[in-house]
């Protein structure tokens, strides 16, 4: 099986950029992808970020498993962090990330007071990997529209400060990917919700992986989307792939039929769902 790698030069440089103004915030928003959180969190940037105060922020809510996200958010709480789950596209509860980070800087902020500061400015820095919303978070929290979105890897390349209120600013970063994955799982989950440019993978690999999840955890969503039988579900998920080919009209283009299987889940058009569970390896997921 094919390994998915995408490690482009400009990543390099962008954690070159992380490394070099970290020193200058007080702490960090990690953007995550609600259906993928843990594999959606980049393992270099834990070095890169070190001991600054971390807001784990969850966006994508709508499109992911209701019951999974809220035990998402006690895990990383567990951790240590602040976390929250929000939808940045509607702007729901994205108000309370300014409020988390008051919380957190309380101790700073009190400090500064005491020194004359009447409004001290609390500055984060907003990280995290290709196409998980960050740039739609900030602009929703700057009320503008100046971070630059697109929904596909790689948007964001330049870093760039932008002020939420008069005590609240936000540097952007570009989406950092890393060299290679841990497990070939990751990089699945990864491609399948489109944090990873689809270029670089081969959509009958990613869309079988879907289709095997789907199967054990989401058979309702495939027997409403494809009209999928019990009996099919006890398939090998090939033969219900090769199935689903013919009965949704792509003939023998498998590759057809799991390019649209992608792109119905990150549509939303199979339910809302989430690709791991808190505490789980990737052999219990297999």
């Amino acid at each position: 099986m094919a390994q998915i790698q995408w490690f482009p030069g400009h990543m390099a440089k962008a954690r070159k950029q992380v490394q070099e103004k970290i020193k200058q915030v007080d702490l960090v928003l990690e953007v995550v992808d609600a259906r993928t959180p843990e594999s959606s969190r980049n393992p270099m940037l834990d070095e890169l970020v070190a001991d600054k105060p971390r807001i784990m922020v969850l966006n994508k809510q709508d499109l992911a498993d209701p019951a999974l996200t809220a035990a998402w958010v006690q895990y990383y709480q567990d951790q240590g962090f602040a976390a929250i789950a929000i939808d940045a596209q509607h702007a729901k509860r994205l108000q309370q990330i300014p409020q988390l980070a008051t919380k957190l800087m309380a101790e700073k902020i009190a400090r500064k007071k005491a020194r004359g500061i009447r409004n001290p400015m609390i500055k984060a820095m907003c990280i995290g990997i290709p196409n998980v919303g960050k740039s739609t978070v900030l602009n929703r929290l700057v009320r503008r529209n100046i971070a630059v979105t697109g929904n596909k890897p790689g948007v964001t390349k330049n870093q760039q400060w932008l002020k939420a209120s008069d005590n609240f600013q936000l540097l952007d970063t570009p989406g950092i990917l890393w060299p290679k994955f841990a497990s070939q799982a990751i990089g699945m989950r990864l491609a399948f919700t489109g944090a990873i440019a689809d270029a670089v993978f081969q959509e009958d690999m990613v869309g079988l992986y879907g289709l095997t999840y789907f199967m054990a955890h989401y058979p309702a969503a495939l027997k409403k989307a494809y009209h999928v039988t019990d009996d099919d579900l006890n398939e090998a998920p090939h033969d219900l792939l090769v199935k689903l080919t013919k009965s949704q009209g792509f003939a023998e283009a498998y590759d057809r039929m799991a390019e649209r299987l992608i792109f119905d889940a990150r549509q939303g058009k199979l339910g809302r769902f989430t690709l791991e569970k808190p505490g789980e390896t990737d052999a219990d997921a297999e």
